[in-house]
């Protein structure tokens, strides 16, 4: 029953999804023939401040990637002392 619920679900999100990609091709078009229509150097003003914009979440990306992946190595370490202690302390009594 759980199984056929999700599913549901899923479906429906999915066809949600798909549902505005014409939406969302139809304002790249015009975008595209927007920044067609301007002068050679407004072109390069807009990619600048398109790769300007890209910048700030390409690197939140990868700072918080490079943090989960050091604190979990460093939880992982932890869990692992911990096991040996517990295991050299069971030996011992």
């Amino acid at each position: 029953m759980r199984f056929g619920r999700k599913f549901v679900l899923a479906f429906l999100l999915l066809g949600g999804a798909l549902w505005t990609v014409p939406a969302v091709a139809q304002g790249c078009a015009m975008c595209r023939a927007n920044a067609k229509a301007t002068p050679k150097e407004a072109q390069r003003a807009i990619n600048r401040a398109i790769l300007l914009m890209v910048i700030p979440p390409i690197g939140a990306v990868t700072l918080g990637s490079t943090l989960i992946v050091h604190y979990a190595r460093r939880r992982d370490e932890e869990n692992e002392r911990i096991s040996s202690e517990a295991e050299i302390d069971s030996h011992v009594r």
